[in-house]
Formats: structure tokens, sequence, C-alpha cells
């Protein structure tokens, strides 16, 4: 068998997943087998019984290939390990649905082997650059996978949001919420809301109101050069989530800018696997 061109590897793991507990300690020894070089987050250390294991952001920076073992919300967060790194990403699916993480444990060998030799199709996905203003100060700075969603932070209250898009006014949304899509977040929460599906490749960014007041407020697909600007409205308690992971409390007034991110993934992706074959797994669509 030819060497691999792959010398390392990082795994980023699930906590408590019991499949992982014995999947973890296997996949090393199969790598080391090799000759590959293995890094571990904590998650995956611990598995494995070598703890301390390292930061995700560590493991990122030594590996030329990113093994992640659980759902999707493992992806998002090693995909922000990986930025600016250009690491492609091979995820397992652990957990339930997995849009993203669409190999299965009995692909992973194969799918890795293949990997380790060069030998892989990879899907890059945009990601969204989100700001968070506060007059003229600038507050915080996020890439966001899938998306940023602006929620109520109180029981039983509607929040005011106004949007802009490329300055130009669109509404104001009174609703639960709004969330600001990427093609690849089409298929989480914004789908839940009932947002589009997009085609991952699709240059768009999907605007979606979470149960809107004014049962006329639509999903609205915009071109994804266009600049999406949310402005918080009165004293409405908001709470802003980016990617379901990192967040924080708005004040009224903050404005929050969503532009096409620099920045995008490298989803390794099996060579016989394309969109629509997800979707009808997923999803469960009839068959032909």
């Amino acid at each position: 068998m030819p060497s691999a061109t792959v010398k390392s590897v990082g795994l980023i793991a699930k906590p408590r997943i019991d499949r992982a507990a014995k999947l973890v300690p296997e996949l090393i020894a199969w790598l080391e087998a090799r000759g590959i070089a293995v890094f571990l987050d904590e998650e995956a250390a611990g598995y494995a019984g070598r703890s301390p294991g390292l930061s995700r952001d560590q493991v990122a920076a030594q590996s030329q290939l990113l093994v992640v073992l659980g759902g999707d919300g493992t992806l998002l967060s090693a995909a922000r390990a990986s930025l600016g790194r250009n690491l492609p990403l091979l995820a397992v699916n652990l957990g339930g649905l997995g849009f993203l993480t669409a190999i299965k444990i009995d692909e992973l060998y194969p799918q890795l082997e293949r990997a380790l030799h060069g030998d892989f199709r990879v899907a890059q996905r945009r990601m969204l650059h989100v700001e968070l203003w506060r007059g003229e100060r600038h507050i915080a700075s996020h890439e966001a996978l899938n998306d940023v969603v602006l929620t109520k932070a109180e029981i039983a209250r509607m929040i005011d949001l106004e949007v802009h898009v490329d300055h130009h006014f669109v509404c104001v949304y009174k609703a639960d919420g709004l969330i600001v899509s990427t093609p690849t977040g089409s298929t989480a929460y914004s789908l839940s809301a009932g947002g589009p599906i997009m085609f991952p490749s699709v240059a768009a960014t999907a605007i979606t109101p979470i149960c809107p007041h004014t049962l006329t407020n639509r999903p609205v697909i915009v071109p994804d050069e266009s600049e999406i600007q949310v402005i918080v409205l009165y004293n409405s308690p908001t709470y802003m989530t980016i990617d379901g992971q990192v967040g924080e409390i708005l004040e009224s007034g903050d404005r929050i800018v969503c532009r096409r991110s620099e920045h995008c993934i490298s989803l390794v992706r099996p060579p016989d696997l394309m969109f629509f074959d997800v979707l009808r797994e997923k999803l469960k669509w009839g068959e032909r």
C-alpha cells in the first residue's frame, strides 16, 4: 500500500456518547498503526484514557485532517476551530439527524483510508460574517457556518426587529425572532421555522422570521453579496446566538450586520453521496 499523504489527524468528539467510548480507542490504534500522528481534543482524550487533551484550536493547528465524531453541533464547533486553516473535515454521524455529518460509522474506515491518501471529494461551504455594533462602537465579530439567530429573551414577549438589505428598508418584524441563514444552515433552525431549503452551492442568504405576528411575513432570499442589517427596537430583551453555540444579550438600538464571510470550510464527502440523497434520507422523502 502506498504511504499516506496525510501524516497528522485530529480527533474531535462529542461528549457523553456511548458508541464513542469504543470507537475512539479503536480509531486511534488504526491510525497509529499506519504511522499517523493523532491529536485529541479533551473529549476524545477522555474516551481514550489519555487525558488531558488539547483545545480544539490546538488540535486544528497541528493536523492535516480533522475527524469529527458526533452530530452537526460538534461539526459547527470544529468549523470554528479550523477557521482560516483550509483544513478538510471528515464528519462522522454519531448523533441524530446530522445533515452535515453525513458519513456513517460503517463508512468511516473506507472513507478515512481514501482521505489519508488524498483521494476524497471536498465540498466548500461558505460562512457568514456577523458583527455587533452598539452605537458607533464595535462590540463583537463572529463567523457562522449555519446561522445567526435573534430571539426573545423573556417568556411570552415578541421582539421588534428592523431589517435593511443593502441599506434599503425591508420591514419591521414583530415576531418571536429572526434567523439569518447560509445555504448550509437552511436545513437547520431555519427549516424548522418554515424557511426554504437551499442547495449548498447557491450564493444566497435566507432571512426567516420565527412565528411572525404579521402572517404575510415570509422568508426572503437575498444574494450573498448583500449586506443585511438588523436593528433591535424599543426595549425588547433580545438574545443573539451564533450557530446555536455562542451568544450574548443585546440592548435596544444594537445593530447586527451580516455579510458573506471570507472563510469557507472544507467538508469531506463520500464520492457517491449527493445533496438530494441526504435530503431523502434525513427528511424521509419518498423513494422512486
